[in-house]
C-alpha cells in the first residue's frame, strides 16, 4: 500500500489510495501532541491548541521567524562585547590573585549582571576618582578573569574554555551571585560528568550548593565506586572533604541495601511461582 505521505512514487494519489503508512501516522500525531504540550505550558487555551497537521505547519514557521528575531536582537546587544574587547569608554579595571595588568570594564555593566558587584560598586572604596578604581577578584587567576568578563559581556563561553574553566568559574558564578552562569556551569558539569571528574563536580556541586548536581554526581560515583574510591585522587579528596566522604559512604550501603531487598523480593517471588 502506498503512503500518500512517505511515498516515492511520482503519481496522483486518489481514494482508496489516499492513506498513510503507520510510521507517517504515529509521526504525525507524535508531532501535533509535541506543540501541544509546548503551547499548553505557554497558558494557550485548549480549544485553540493544534488540532492537524496544517497548524503544526504554522507553528513551525511563526517558531522561525521568532527565531531569527530573536538573533537579530542577540546581534544588536553584542555591542557590548565589542565595548569591553576595544576598551570603549571603560570607568573601571577588575584585578585577578595572580600577577597581571588589570583588565578595563564598564561600571554599569558590572552592577547589571551581578548584585554583588552593584554592592561593591556603590561603598565607598569604589567612589574615587575613575582612573584609581580597582577591583580584585583574588580566586581567580588572569586567564580566568577573562573568561568571567567575556561572559558578563556576551553571555556566552566557548566550549573549550569552559571545560577548562567550569569549576573555578562556578565558585566565582556562586560569589558574586551571576545566577545565569551558575545554571550553564551546572548544566555543562552534569553533561559532562565521567569516573575522571566526578569528585571535582560533587566538590564544586557541594560548595555551590547546586542540589541536583550533587545528587548526579552522588550516584554516579556509587555506581562507579571500585573505579573512584580506589583511585589515588580519592585519598586526597577525603582529606579535603571527610563530610562528604561520609555521604558517599552513606549513598553506597543505601544503594547496598536497596540492591540486598530487590534480590531478596526477587527470591521470594521465585520460591512462590516454583512452589505453585
Amino acid at each position: 500500500m502506498d503512503c500518500s505521505v512517505c511515498t516515492s512514487m511520482p503519481v496522483q494519489l486518489r481514494p482508496p489510495r489516499n492513506t498513510i503508512c503507520g510510521a507517517c501516522y504515529e509521526g504525525a500525531r507524535s508531532l501535533i501532541s509535541f506543540i501541544n504540550k509546548l503551547e499548553a505550558a505557554q497558558g494557550i487555551d485548549k480549544a485553540n491548541l493544534c488540532k492537524n497537521l496544517t497548524n503544526v505547519s504554522r507553528w513551525v514557521i511563526d517558531m522561525k521567524e521568532s527565531s531569527h528575531q530573536l538573533n537579530e536582537k542577540i546581534k544588536f546587544l553584542s555591542g557590548f562585547v565589542v565595548a569591553f574587547r576595544d576598551q570603549i569608554h571603560t570607568d573601571i579595571q577588575l584585578s585577578s590573585g595572580a600577577k597581571g595588568p588589570p583588565i578595563p570594564a564598564h561600571r554599569a555593566l558590572l552592577a547589571i549582571r551581578s548584585e554583588i558587584f552593584s554592592n561593591i560598586l556603590d561603598s565607598d572604596g569604589c567612589k574615587a576618582p575613575p582612573n584609581d578604581d580597582t577591583i580584585t577578584l583574588p580566586e581567580l587567576n588572569n586567564e580566568e578573569l577573562e573568561s568571567l568578563l567575556e561572559f558578563l559581556y556576551s553571555g556566552d563561553l566557548p566550549e573549550e574554555r569552559m571545560s577548562k574553566q567550569v569549576y573555578s568559574l562556578s565558585l566565582a558564578a556562586d560569589k558574586y551571585g551571576i545566577t545565569y552562569l551558575q545554571k550553564l556551569c551546572e548544566r555543562h558539569m552534569l553533561k559532562s560528568l565521567s569516573s575522571s571528574n566526578a569528585l571535582d563536580v560533587l566538590e564544586v556541586a557541594d560548595t555551590c550548593s547546586f542540589l541536583t548536581l550533587k545528587e548526579n554526581a552522588l550516584d554516579f560515583i556509587v555506581k562507579n565506586m571500585q573505579e573512584i574510591v580506589f583511585s589515588a585522587k580519592y585519598d586526597a579528596f577525603a582529606i579535603k572533604n571527610p563530610h562528604l566522604s561520609v555521604q558517599i559512604t552513606r549513598a553506597s550501603l543505601m544503594d547496598t541495601k536497596k540492591i540486598v531487598l530487590i534480590s531478596t523480593a526477587y527470591m521470594y517471588i521465585g520460591s512462590g511461582i516454583l512452589a505453585r
